[in-house]
């Protein structure tokens, strides 16, 4: 029998994992979305099959798995309300907010429940996420199996065993996309101070980009190596890659990936007050 999955909220990521799952062969009868507006519920029973409702406690009520899927600056008052429902269920509890430690929300819903929590990030939207998974003590071996299976639906999932890496993970692939969106732009912008169109500069930049990551994923290759191969002795390729390692670009991508780890231990702590 297929464990019951309830999204207490509907939006766009909650949407993306379980039509992921959905696609897996997960069956929809088995997931439960939740919003107080009914009107957003309609065109998700339409589209996938699922089950929805608009009172989160009747739907937490029977549910195995629940997914907290609404955002970190309202996760306290929705959690609240759920404490007895959760207390007496049970579930597992997986939350998708980011900044939110896992303490502050146990204490939200009653304490001693098996938690987990993911740092997913945007292109889980598009299936190629790449989310960063804790588990607390209570939660189990099948509960944690479960749990993987659930974000691997929208894409690759990594365990950290101490919750404080999240922070890391954020700095690395939560908010990793913009960084590539912001190279992209920059390269869409040299290309066109080089004399190319537009439009043919930004798709040249987003296939490459496309390219590169796929490559990468596929060699046995490291990524340093990947790089060496791509340039010649005295070559066009050498030459722009001098110009960044003069410039200190691997400095510059530390400097920000540490303010942005340090951004996100900052939001747990503001939460949690």
């Amino acid at each position: 029998m297929h464990k019951t999955i309830v999204f207490i909220g509907a939006g766009n990521m909650a949407s993306a994992i379980f039509g992921g799952m959905i696609d897996g062969g997960h069956p929809a009868e088995s997931i439960i979305a939740t919003s107080p507006d009914d009107t957003l519920l309609t065109p998700l029973r339409e589209r996938y099959g699922i089950r929805t409702n608009t009172d989160n406690a009747v739907a937490v009520s029977e549910a195995d798995v629940v997914v907290l899927a609404v955002k970190p600056q309202i996760m306290c008052q929705v959690c609240e309300p759920l404490r007895d429902a959760v207390q007496d269920r049970k579930p597992l509890i997986v939350s998708v907010a980011a900044g939110l430690e896992a303490a502050t929300l146990e204490g939200w819903l009653g304490g001693e429940l098996a938690m987990i929590r993911c740092m997913p990030n945007t292109p889980s939207l598009v299936g190629a996420g790449a989310s960063g998974l804790y588990a607390n003590p209570r939660v189990s071996a099948e509960q944690r199996e479960l749990a993987g299976e659930l974000l691997s639906a929208v894409g690759l999932v990594e365990w950290v065993d101490d919750e404080a890496l999240l922070n890391a993970v954020t700095a690395v692939s939560g908010s990793g996309p913009a960084y590539f969106f912001l190279f992209f732009e920059a390269m869409e912008e040299a290309g066109v101070k080089l004399g190319l169109p537009r439009e043919t500069a930004r798709r040249l930049a987003l296939q490459t980009g496309f390219g590169a990551a796929s490559m990468a994923l596929k060699s046995e290759h490291e990524p340093a190596q990947l790089k060496r191969n791509v340039m010649s002795p005295q070559g066009s390729t050498e030459r722009a890659i001098q110009h960044f390692e003069d410039a200190e670009l691997r400095q510059i991508v530390e400097g920000a990936m540490q303010a942005c780890a340090a951004r996100a231990q900052e939001m747990a702590k503001d939460f949690s007050k």
